[in-house]
């Protein structure tokens, strides 16, 4: 796991508390907000996905140019 993906998945469960936060007192404000940072923890997980991914590819590209 990387950076991305760990401030994503952090900024999402943080995201679901203060939506329900915002439920318990009833404020739709609140509600918004933590909606918002659950899209922004999820975008940021995938960026970090992907920088894995290409890590992963950039790594297995250097493994066979390797054996030839």
């Amino acid at each position: 796991m990387n950076k991305n993906q760990i401030e994503g998945d952090a900024k999402d469960i943080g995201g679901k508390i203060q939506e329900k936060a915002g439920k318990l007192v009833g404020s739709s404000e609140q509600q918004v907000k933590g909606m918002g940072h659950q899209v922004e923890g999820k975008v940021q997980k995938q960026v970090g996905n992907m920088q894995e991914a290409i890590k992963d590819a950039d790594k297995r590209a250097a493994k066979e140019g390797n054996k030839q």
